[in-house]
């Protein structure tokens, strides 16, 4: 008994092939490169710090992000690296095999990488990048 026509099949197939690539495709995005992290919280600062322009960003994943003019960021706490800067009213997030939440690592006014707070740990940016710090 055949249930399905040759058309049919033939599109069934085709979908089941694009589902297959798909699949096979996420599973080879690259992950996010990590560190350890010694994450200290702080108080709360007085300023948060602002990007006067927009930052476009290239991670080593293959995926890009921007960093908008105007936005701002509060230290919430410190690693090694750096001050940890979470985004104020909105969430950052940076994608590699998985999408994680990140909170900018900033040292100088350079930003060296990321860190990400479900996590617990540091995923460097190569090469760092000079923030445009102040008001836009």
């Amino acid at each position: 008994m055949n249930f399905l026509s040759s058309k049919c099949r033939s599109r069934v197939l085709l979908a089941l092939t694009i589902s297959l690539a798909a699949l096979v495709s996420a599973a080879c995005a690259p992950m996010v490169p990590i560190e350890g992290a010694t994450f200290t919280p702080i108080a709360a600062s007085a300023s948060p710090l602002q990007l006067s322009t927009e930052v476009n960003l290239k991670l080593s994943t293959g995926y890009s992000r921007t960093l908008p003019a105007g936005s701002s960021w509060r230290a919430v706490g410190t690693l090694p690296q750096g001050t940890v800067y979470q985004r104020i009213n909105d969430v950052f997030t940076i994608e590699g095999r998985q999408v994680h939440e990140a909170y900018l690592v900033v040292q100088r006014s350079a930003l060296l990488g990321f860190y990400l707070p479900a996590e617990g740990i540091f995923s460097p940016l190569t090469p760092s990048v000079s923030l445009p710090l102040g008001a836009p």
